[in-house]
């Protein structure tokens, strides 16, 4: 089970001083889509830069023209790249094989779908790396999660990883934590809390334990 750490708003030098807070507890850092779209992919290739040994996700959550914004990621450093689970099938394999051509990996963000486990199981067939149920922004805000989604996708996954986001705090982490996913991601249950580092450590502390 792996910790990603999910930055949305801020620039790219607050970004820089996060990870460096919390870099020792975090297995991937997300480039989110906010800070995709106010920075540009400048900001993948900037924190890959500066931190070459982290594995960096840019949350660009693509539903067309995939291949080519793959590899627009690729080139900027990105070594694992979002799409929705909502675009067409042949979207979706588009970034598969354009993926595999450059060593990266396809995360598909369940964000939206309605029919999640006939979905999930048809994007588990096209070969993506992960597929993420998540409770966006609008949805946490009327006390929504996404443990329940979960479960229904790890009954149906059997090739691909699976992964949460969405509101994830370390009071609830291990509940999340017992319903086994690979990846869970957090970001203002880390980036919100006044002290960060100790906060990361402690929600890695229970992800190790509970591997």
């Amino acid at each position: 089970m792996q910790l990603q750490l999910a930055l949305d708003l801020v620039t790219i030098p607050e970004a820089k001083d996060l990870v460096k807070e919390v870099a020792e507890y975090v297995d991937i850092v997300e480039i989110g889509t906010p800070v995709v779209i106010n920075e540009g992919l400048r900001a993948v290739k900037e924190i890959k830069e500066a931190f070459p040994s982290m594995t960096v996700l840019a949350d660009l959550k693509i539903m067309d023209a995939a291949g080519y914004e793959v590899m627009k990621a690729s080139e900027a450093g990105a070594d694992i790249i979002t799409v929705l689970g909502a675009a067409e099938d042949i979207t979706i394999k588009g970034a598969v094989e354009e993926a595999k051509k450059r060593g990266k990996k396809i995360l598909v963000d369940m964000i939206g779908v309605k029919n999640l486990e006939e979905r999930a199981k048809e994007v588990d067939a096209f070969g993506v790396d992960y597929i993420c149920v998540h409770t966006g922004y609008d949805l946490q805000a009327v006390g929504k999660n996404s443990l329940e989604d979960l479960l229904t996708i790890k009954r149906v996954v059997k090739h691909a990883k699976t992964a949460i986001a969405g509101g994830i705090k370390l009071e609830t982490l291990p509940e999340v934590v017992k319903a086994q996913p690979d990846l869970v991601i957090v970001g203002g249950g880390i980036t919100g809390q006044a002290d960060k580092k100790a906060v990361a450590a402690e929600m890695k502390k229970l992800i190790t334990q509970g591997s």
